[in-house]
Parts: C-alpha cells; structure tokens; sequence
C-alpha cells in the first residue's frame, strides 16, 4: 500500500508586518499612560531590529503593567515568540518582539542610560552595528 504523499502547509498564524507590530505597541503604551514615547528607526544602523521604541511608566508597578499590556496587545494580534526581561525589578523591561525593540523604563533609569541618544544619533555606513 503506498502512503499518500500530500504535503501540508503549517499555518503559524497571520504575517504581521513591522508596521503592524509598531502601531500596536505604540497605541498599548500611549494608552496606558506611558509618557515620552519615542520610536527611533534602527534601518541601517544595526541588523537586530528594525524599530526601538522607548518609553517611561512613572513607577516600577507602571512599568510591569505597561509590559503587560504591551505583550498582551501583540498576543492579540497574532504575534508569537515574544521575549521579556527585566520583569523582577521592572526598572527597566525589555521586550524583543522581532522587529520591534521596546525599552521601557523609570524616569531616572532611562535619563542614566540615555538609549534615545545613543540611538537616534546617524551612523556612516562602517559604524553601523551588526
């Protein structure tokens, strides 16, 4: 008896464009009070993301929850393998969600760090990162 050779396609949900995924993470911060959003374009500056977005919760607590929101919001919208770090102290909380790099912080933990400058600042083809 000779096995059917079928091949079925695997469906891993919908392909979110990197549009998507920013719009969404955008609206979840601005809508949970986050204060100072900033998106910077990391195109031709490295090959890790191609967005970072930036932003304040007022305290450790709003901080947690806007990473909360952030990650649920994605999860609605069909996007998978998202990564968090950062939750047990929640002064600074990453989330790699592909394309789309989100830090959010405390207001004195972002002022120390100042990734808005170090990231908004245009690179020559030779010192971008990789």
């Amino acid at each position: 008896m000779l096995a059917n050779m079928e091949t079925h396609s695997v469906n891993n949900g919908p392909v979110l464009s990197t549009k998507d995924i920013l719009s969404t993470v955008i609206d979840c911060l601005d809508n949970n009070k986050a204060t100072e959003i900033n998106a910077i374009d990391l195109k031709g500056k490295t090959s890790i993301a191609d967005h970072m977005v930036i932003a304040n919760g007022g305290s450790q607590r709003h901080v947690a929850a806007l990473a909360d929101y952030v990650v649920k919001g994605l999860k609605a919208i069909g996007h998978k393998g998202i990564a968090v770090e950062g939750l047990e102290q929640a002064d600074w909380v990453l989330i790699d969600a592909g394309d789309v790099i989100v830090h959010i912080f405390r207001p004195e933990v972002r002022h120390f760090y100042n990734l808005d400058k170090m990231w908004a600042t245009d690179l020559e083809g030779s010192d971008a990162i990789n």
